[in-house]
């Protein structure tokens, strides 16, 4: 019986948590959709928050993409970043998706919509359910000194790329807390109410 709990609790953590990131990130969009919105009625009432290092709002603008890329769809070129399975930064443009209608120095041009990037995160979900599988498994094994071992793997495999697209490293990191909560919460349940 102690085997259909564990294969229970390992099928919930690994796949019953997807959705619950997507769900997890879809929240943080809104709210960053929120944000932005807020920032930029505050730009335009000139109340000076755009300035303020204090504020709620940051904006780090990506570099701009080499000119034998493609341009990007209508939809997609009013965006910073794109989320259809796979993420993309586009460089010329804030990964927050605010935007800058005037230039900063008097007399230069406003940039260019920005054309696709890079896909960055690629195989997010399939690391994601490896991941919670393997934090469900520590915990229901009493080992979870192996969660360490994983998030250090994960970390080591994405440093490159989260260190140069902010964008990729507030994903990251979105996802991994959700799917690790979600994983040692199966896991903790199962082990507290079935296990024993």
């Amino acid at each position: 019986m102690n085997a259909l709990w564990i294969a229970v609790a390992l099928l919930v953590a690994g796949f019953a948590g997807w959705p619950v990131t997507a769900l997890v990130f879809r929240l943080a969009r809104t709210i960053d959709d929120k944000a932005d919105a807020a920032g930029k009625a505050r730009r335009a009432a000139g109340d000076g928050s755009a300035q303020d290092p204090s504020a709620d709002v940051t904006v780090d603008t990506l570099p701009a993409a080499p000119a034998s890329v493609a341009p990007a769809g209508a939809d997609d070129q009013e965006r910073g970043q794109t989320v259809d399975g796979e993420l993309t930064a586009r460089g010329g443009q804030p990964p927050s998706d605010a935007t800058h209608p005037a230039p900063a120095v008097p007399g230069q041009a406003v940039p260019a919509p920005a054309v696709p990037g890079q896909r960055i995160l690629r195989g997010g979900a399939i690391i994601g359910v490896l991941e919670r599988l393997g934090v469900c498994l520590a915990i229901l094994t009493g080992q979870p000194v192996a969660i360490a071992y994983i998030v250090a793997i994960k970390g080591l495999g994405r440093f490159a790329e989260l260190k140069e697209t902010p964008v990729a490293a507030e994903r990251f990191i979105i996802g991994t807390l959700t799917s690790m909560l979600w994983a040692a919460g199966t896991g903790a349940i199962v082990k507290v109410i079935f296990l024993q």
